[in-house]
């Protein structure tokens, strides 16, 4: 599965992006995905999932996102949405999207729960 991510860009405090990440090679609603960020000098950090469609496709968000920030899906277009709202300084960072080939029980927000990753979009939350 391959994905590219894309959407990212510069915004103010408060303002709003929507992230994309498009999938070829296999069919996105069939694998758990996951939403990272990395800002610099920090590790990655898990930002949210949404689980396949087959296990009922809910979402889990880390605390410091929840309430703002929102992952859907469009099946038909094979692509996976995360619109950021009321975005903060701290939200800036690389954000990664991706899949995992094995579902776990629960909420997966280890890197290593995941196993294609895109390339990376930079959201920039400045004034």
């Amino acid at each position: 599965v391959q994905l590219q991510a894309s959407g990212g860009g510069s915004v103010q405090p408060g303002g709003s992006l929507r992230l994309s990440c498009a999938a070829s090679g296999g069919t996105l609603s069939r694998y758990t995905m996951g939403w990272f960020r990395q800002a610099p000098g920090k590790e990655r950090e898990f930002v949210g999932m949404m689980r396949r469609s087959g296990s009922g496709g809910a979402t889990f968000y880390a605390d410091s996102v929840k309430d703002r920030f929102t992952i859907s899906r469009d099946n038909a277009k094979n692509t996976v949405y995360l619109q950021m709202n009321s975005l903060k300084f701290e939200d800036t960072a690389v954000y990664h999207c991706a899949v995992a080939e094995r579902h776990k029980v629960g909420v997966m927000t280890r890197s290593t729960d995941y196993t294609y990753w895109g390339q990376g979009t930079l959201v920039t939350v400045s004034s």
